[in-house]
């Protein structure tokens, strides 16, 4: 039987770099440029599976890791920075991922609330969505783990979310694109779909975040929208049979 999505939901609650709007291809191309000047090579599917939907505090601390194993000396003061610098390089190219503002727009026909949670730093978060013209359709709710003391893997982050919007972790759906994600959404009680609509997922990514346990996996927004709108419930939410 047809079910409507507000029958065994509250909320949604949206990841940005990867769902919302196309920028861990970016980053990954910026930052993978840099970090090769610095002797640590990485294949873009490696740096994926490592590092995407970390918190800039853990993926630094990790990067620092690499470069000691590598060189057997600390990374250089101005380590960081650089691969900021990388990453700033490729800002240019952001794009919206497509119907993404379609889909912000919809589901908050569906759903009583709608939030944003990533790892992204504030300020890179905020600039992210209002040059793509999506801060406007998924404010005010709109958070980063700069606010909470552990990023993803860890709840936090989607637990503040909750909390900010007055909604049971329970009766929350997140669409994610990283395995860290999907962690930090199952980690907080939460009902994760994954999705690979961005330019970082490579052949096979559904399968990581599925194994990682995500309910679901969504192509792209045109069949998230139809997900939302028809999907039927099976076992815990709105998981495809």
């Amino acid at each position: 039987m047809m079910r409507n999505v507000r029958e065994y939901y509250d909320a949604v609650i949206f990841d940005c770099d990867g769902v919302l709007v196309d920028s861990e291809v970016l980053a990954i191309r910026g930052e993978r440029a840099v970090l090769g000047d610095f002797g640590l090579h990485y294949t873009p599917e490696e740096y994926v599976k490592r590092f995407v939907g970390l918190h800039d505090g853990l993926f630094f601390a990790q990067l620092r890791t690499d470069y000691f194993d590598a060189h057997e000396c600390e990374a250089p003061a101005d380590f960081e920075e650089r691969v900021l610098d990388g990453r700033r390089r490729e800002r240019d190219g952001l794009k919206v991922i497509a119907g993404a503002d379609e889909a912000l727009r919809l589901a908050r026909t569906h759903f009583a609330a709608l939030a944003v949670a990533s790892s992204s730093r504030a300020h890179f978060l905020e600039s992210k969505l209002k040059r793509t013209g999506l801060f406007d359709l998924a404010a005010p709710h709109v958070y980063s783990a700069d606010l909470v003391a552990h990023g993803k893997p860890h709840p936090d982050i989607f637990l503040y979310a909750a909390e900010r919007l007055g909604v049971e972790p329970a009766r929350c759906l997140v669409l994610e694109d990283s395995v860290n994600g999907v962690k930090a959404g199952l980690a907080a009680g939460m009902t994760v779909w994954g999705f690979v609509g961005g330019g970082h997922c490579y052949d096979g990514y559904g399968a990581r975040l599925s194994a990682a346990g995500a309910c679901r996996v969504i192509e792209n927004y045109k069949a998230f929208n139809e997900a939302i709108r028809t999907a039927h419930r099976v076992d815990r939410g709105f998981c495809a049979s």
